[in-house]
């Protein structure tokens, strides 16, 4: 992974320099919070519901134990003892208090971390595939270009006050777990006559108007990636609405002018400034891809795993859901379920973010990933390593065994800390997995993605959810939209809405008959609930739903 140089600290150290004074002119009355905001948003602190919010980078989603171990340390001194992992691959601390915000930002540079650009209108913490350098179907790793992005786009001149938030996500697989076709501008690592290049898309986006991104160059070759960039950004910088925040993002400007436009206006302005990078980026890029060398992996037996598969069914069960194929022969990516029955998605006390840390140094390599799905990876680990690795996690309540299963829920904040959300998201989460676990549906059922918004911004990322729920006001009670037969994959479609919404008291009962449709119309245990939707259209499920006979039949 990569590690700061001397600038790196050094900008760090004075960014953090600035904002103390800062704070310590807010909190004397000398700013207001109107004259604060600009200067808290450029570092990663929001005002929510109750109290501030500190969202800290994890760029592409990479630590080491060292940075988890802080983690923890930062939730357990100046937090409630937990944080919350969240879709883009950051952690968010719900309740420091304001005087100590500096102490907090400088005890992540200890550690070589920050808050800069997890807010406000900049080029936002790049992210990448969580199994990025371990797996099977890796073209290469994306982390190199993610970190060279993060370095051209961190206080970029150009790019500190764009029309609004702008999001890159970067992926070396052609099976997408990245959700790139989402993002403003996604990067996709392909091969073409032997040689990497990039297919790039541009104008994607979910919230209020989800689109799916379109292909602007199907392949760029590596040493104009960063010149092709920086002219996107560019020309959405100049397009870009800012009379109407809601029409300011650039998946707006590529729907009024048309991709062929943007496309041409692109061309033109990177055939304009491409020469003036001078080669400085590939140098750079040549660097940076220095510190993501694979580890030395191990050539042991894997007798104690094969061993501990035969004699124990509930380990068999977790390697089963929770493992993934690793790229090297004798080890599996760990998927660390952040989603215990009724607990909240996303949230990791400090003992259980220590556990991990343990685990990474001990069995890992030093890596761990966080994942868009609020989990935790680890990425290497040996085969043999994994009975020991699975009962540390079960003794710390952390060895779930439901990845892609109907509890491996993603979920907002929602209505408990945003100040932006209409509707509850966690008390909906945790109901429907605790339902599922009581019915003991969830190995049957199979892959089945359920995500939770509490409000049209998507933060949950519901409109590409196999099952997806969208909480709203309405006329002061909390009701539940829900569309089906999203995917967040390169296949990416957008939900459809099945119809009336339902209340907090009827939205679990309506997941539930759901379920029954699927398992009722499927064609035997192969056939996935998103490729029953798509061979089934909506007809049944809309049946289920809403049908009186059926609701009574149900309850």
């Amino acid at each position: 992974m990569y590690h700061y140089n001397d600038f790196d600290a050094a900008f760090v150290a004075e960014r953090n320099r600035q904002f103390r004074a800062q704070v310590e002119r807010r909190i004397d009355g000398s700013l207001t919070e109107d004259e604060f905001k600009p200067l808290r948003l450029m570092n990663g602190l929001y005002l929510q519901l109750h109290a501030y919010m500190l969202r800290v980078a994890i760029p592409y989603g990479t630590l080491n134990s060292a940075q988890m171990r802080q983690l923890a340390y930062l939730a357990e001194k100046w937090d409630k003892g937990y944080g919350h992992f969240t879709t883009r691959q950051n952690i968010q601390y719900n309740w420091p208090a304001l005087r100590d915000i500096p102490d907090m930002l400088d005890a992540l540079a200890e550690v070589q971390m920050h808050a800069i650009q997890t807010s406000g209108n900049t080029i936002r913490n790049v992210t990448a595939d969580h199994f990025a350098g371990a797996a099977a179907d890796e073209i290469a790793d994306p982390r190199p270009v993610a970190e060279l992005l993060r370095q051209w786009s961190t206080d970029h001149p150009e790019f500190q006050f764009l029309p609004r938030k702008f999001k890159i996500a970067v992926t070396g697989s052609p099976n997408d777990r990245a959700v790139t076709a989402a993002h403003d501008v996604a990067i996709r690592i392909t091969e073409r006559d032997g040689q990497i290049g990039y297919t790039v898309l541009v104008g994607g986006g979910l919230g209020r108007t989800p689109m799916i991104g379109k292909v602007i160059n199907d392949f760029v070759p590596q040493e104009d990636l960063l010149p092709y960039v920086e002219a996107i950004v560019s020309v959405w910088n100049l397009l870009g609405r800012r009379d109407n925040k809601y029409k300011a993002r650039i998946k707006i400007t590529v729907l009024e002018h048309g991709i062929d436009e943007i496309r041409a206006l692109v061309e033109k302005r990177f055939a304009e400034t491409k020469d003036a990078f001078n080669g400085a980026d590939l140098a750079l890029f040549e660097e940076i891809k220095t510190h993501f060398r694979h580890p030395n992996f191990r050539n042991v037996t894997e007798e104690a795993y094969d061993a501990a598969y035969k004699a124990d069914p509930v380990f068999r069960s977790w390697a089963d859901t929770n493992l993934a194929q690793h790229r090297a022969p004798g080890y599996a990516i760990v998927q660390i379920s952040l989603k215990k029955h009724g607990e909240t998605p996303g949230d990791a006390s400090a003992e259980q973010m220590r556990v991990m840390a343990d685990l990474a140094y001990a069995y890992g390599h030093d890596e761990l990933r966080i994942s868009h799905e609020q989990n935790v990876i680890l990425p290497h680990v040996h085969k043999s390593d994994l009975p020991a690795v699975h009962a540390k996690l079960k003794a710390h309540g952390l060895a779930t065994a439901n990845i892609d299963l109907v509890s491996d829920i993603i979920a907002c904040p929602g209505m408990d800390y945003c100040a932006l959300a209409t509707a509850r998201s966690i008390p909906i989460a945790q109901q429907i997995a605790t339902r599922f676990d009581e019915l003991k549906l969830e190995h049957e059922i199979g892959e089945l993605k359920i995500k939770i918004s509490g409000c049209i911004n998507a933060c949950g990322h519901h409109h590409v959810g196999h099952i997806g729920i969208l909480g709203l006001d309405r006329a002061g009670v909390e009701n539940y939209q829900i569309t089906l037969g999203g995917d967040h994959r390169e296949t990416m479609a957008l939900g459809q809405r099945t119809g009336p919404g339902f209340s907090a008291e009827e939205i679990v009962p309506a997941i539930e008959r759901i379920v029954e449709a699927y398992l009722e119309n499927r064609k035997g245990r192969e056939e996935t609930f998103l490729q029953a939707f798509n061979r089934l259209g909506m007809a049944p499920f809309k049946t289920a739903l809403y049908d009186q006979e059926a609701r009574v039949a149900a309850e």
